[in-house]
């Protein structure tokens, strides 16, 4: 039984999914609305809405006249790139068991480039939180966030290592509410080389984003650098109306 939540959908699509995952729909074949709405105790609207997403993110397709089945490609797409998660989720979906290292947790002057993307005057301070995820003692992810320290409720100290949306709301009563993102392909200079232990020069993928609040306030400016032999994103593109 699913119990009734604010995000119900999301509940019954995240259950539906992991029955996918699961294998537990055998030749692949979605039950009917009604059957499944039965089963979880929810309406058939729940369940189509449900449904609409799955096939959204191309977990599953229709076939009219024959129903609803998984789609095999679909499952390749492990972390859908218009979402806001966790490293910590991306790295479980990809089959890894990340280990979360902070590497700096201090507040700084900001530099020019972080003071154009968030609105900061010069002699602003801004929060910088690095963190380094790993597959066990294998580096995978580095991160950089950077939030201006004024947005702090209460003077910086240490705090608990939370996803970064996470610790906008708790500590800074803002909530992160989209990114405006750049996918940026690099060479690893000397220090990133070193922390995600590479050889300087390899390629690899970076994200560069500014996030924007619930008052389009931009809150944080963050950079993310990735492993390329470790991590690799694949998304499903489809035809303009389709």
């Amino acid at each position: 039984m699913i119990t009734r939540n604010p995000s119900l959908t999301d509940q019954v699509k995240a259950h539906i999914k992991e029955r996918i995952v699961n294998d537990e729909f055998e030749d692949g074949r979605i039950p009917p609305e009604a059957t499944l709405a039965e089963d979880l105790g929810v309406s058939r609207t729940t369940i189509r809405d449900a449904l609409g997403k799955l096939e959204h993110e191309g977990a599953i397709y229709r076939k009219q006249g024959a129903g609803t089945f998984v789609n095999e490609a679909g499952l390749q797409i492990k972390s859908r790139l218009e979402e806001i998660w966790s490293y910590e989720q991306v790295l479980e979906d990809h089959g890894y068991k990340p280990v979360v290292r902070v590497l700096t947790d201090e507040v700084f002057p900001v530099n020019q480039d972080t003071a154009g993307a968030l609105g900061l005057d010069k002699g602003d301070e801004v929060l910088v939180i690095e963190k380094l995820f790993l597959e066990n003692s294998t580096p995978v992810v580095l991160t950089r966030n950077r939030i201006p320290a004024a947005l702090l409720e209460e003077p910086h100290r240490k705090r608990k290592n939370l996803p970064i949306y996470e610790y906008l709301e708790e500590y800074c009563d803002r909530r992160l509410n989209y990114y405006v993102s750049e996918i940026v392909p690099i060479a690893f200079d000397a220090d990133l080389a070193k922390k995600l232990g590479v050889k300087r020069g390899t390629p690899g993928l970076s994200f560069v984003e500014v996030g924007f609040d619930q008052n389009n306030d931009a809150v944080v400016q963050a950079t993310s650098y990735f492993r390329d032999d470790l991590l690799r994103f694949r998304l499903i593109r489809r035809k303009a109306g389709a």
